[in-house]
């Protein structure tokens, strides 16, 4: 019987995780497109503007996979998406034609800049901080 309640339990903690998850994101996604972004997005362009590669190296796409809540394909297509609006720009790897390097554009960072605070304020809208 006490297992029962345990995995009860586990599932109940579960659940939440992911109500508050689901939460956060649509807080964030509602208070960022005014600027046409969405939490995902948002997302890359605070990795790409917080990393530090080592010094004369850029991000490659492949380090960021690790780090977000997408599958490789779809990290991909957003990155695509960003760079199609002019907020980060792709090229190749020359060691490695398999790589992909990131990089902000001068557009990237200052919408970075802009919408860091307000999506500050929602994270700590949607987390009660």
């Amino acid at each position: 019987m006490a297992g029962t309640t345990d995995e009860a339990r586990l599932e109940e903690r579960w659940r939440d995780i992911l109500a508050v998850h689901a939460r956060t994101q649509g807080e964030i996604d509602r208070a960022l497109h005014p600027y046409g972004l969405g939490a995902s997005d948002f997302e890359v362009l605070d990795l790409l503007a917080t990393a530090t590669p080592p010094s004369g190296e850029q991000c490659r796409v492949q380090n960021l996979v690790g780090r977000l809540h997408l599958s490789q394909s779809a990290l991909s297509r957003l990155i695509a998406r960003l760079e199609k609006n002019g907020l980060v720009e792709r090229s190749a790897c020359p060691t490695d034609r398999r790589g992909v390097y990131v990089q902000l554009t001068a557009r990237g960072r200052e919408l970075h800049a802009e919408t860091l605070p307000v999506q500050r304020a929602a994270l700590a809208r949607a987390l009660g901080d």
